[in-house]
């Protein structure tokens, strides 16, 4: 990123140059410089601090499954979900001039990335090697020059780094796609008449049986469709779950208002991350599948 940049016209990102999250940043603001950051913490800090106006953070991949670590550092970062987008993510095994499929030995990639080119890594006897980034993974093949060592990364990243594309499209699956949520300092209040909405939250249940049924029974008997719930530990004792949850819907619509109240009734800590506008994948996605 140029140092000149103004705040208000960047975004930031985990990775290097060529990430598969810089490729989105691009995707859905071409018009902003991005900004890559070290790590997820690095990301969020970022924005939070006034050196970005928004982020781009992965949040899962319809193979591979949740990003590690975003839902524990989304609810303490001080910011709002704003928007979401979907990228197909088709991989490129990347490797220096002189190396061809022969050659070639081990691939470095992210752990995401390894996971999603499993059954090509194990069919051509390819020893995966864990990075940070899927770019920064290309970076460091390409400073190696060793025509031994691959990276698997985006095209985006095989232009950066001037790497050949030995084979393309190697991930296991056609569909393969990661679904971004896009954050900021400030929230936004969409319109609901302006098309459909989703909103985001945390929550914890009391210490009770069936507290989580209890809970979720408002979404049920008012209608409201729950798209996302996920848990995961919070004190490293089992002893503490958090939720995760998307629904479709605004809180201030009356239905939406209902579940929510029920929903406190049942639970501690709810805390609502974003309310902001659906991605229209999901809607061609719903009718690919009717």
């Amino acid at each position: 990123m140029a140092k000149s940049a103004d705040p208000s016209s960047v975004i930031a990102f985990q990775g290097s140059p060529g990430a598969y999250s810089d490729m989105a940043c691009r995707a859905v603001f071409p018009e902003m410089t991005t900004m890559p950051c070290a790590s997820f913490e690095d990301t969020f800090a970022a924005v939070a601090k006034g050196r970005a106006s928004l982020a781009m953070i992965p949040v899962e991949n319809s193979n591979a499954g949740r990003v590690a670590d975003i839902h524990h550092l989304m609810p303490d970062s001080g910011l709002h979900i704003v928007g979401e987008h979907f990228q197909e993510v088709d991989h490129q095994l990347l490797a220096p001039a002189g190396a061809t499929t022969q050659t070639i030995r081990v691939v470095h990639s992210h752990v995401q990335a390894l996971s999603q080119c499993r059954k090509f890594l194990r069919a051509k006897g390819l020893k995966p090697a864990v990075h940070a980034d899927t770019a920064g993974a290309a970076a460091e093949v390409a400073e190696r020059g060793d025509p031994t060592q691959a990276a698997i990364a985006s095209r985006l990243a095989a232009e950066i780094y001037a790497l050949r594309t030995l084979q393309d499209n190697i991930q296991d699956t056609p569909h393969n796609v990661t679904r971004f949520l896009i954050m900021s300092r400030d929230p936004i209040d969409p319109d609901p008449a302006e098309g459909p909405v989703l909103t985001t939250f945390v929550f914890r249940v009391r210490s009770v049986p069936a507290a989580l049924y209890k809970a979720l029974g408002g979404f049920a008997t008012n209608g409201v469709n729950l798209t996302k719930l996920e848990s995961y530990i919070l004190d490293g004792h089992f002893t503490v779950a958090q939720f995760y949850a998307d629904i479709e819907g605004h809180p201030d619509e009356r239905l939406v208002r209902l579940a929510l109240e029920e929903l406190s009734f049942f639970s501690r800590e709810v805390k609502i991350l974003g309310v902001y506008p659906a991605h229209p994948y999901r809607t061609a996605a719903a009718k690919a599948v009717s």
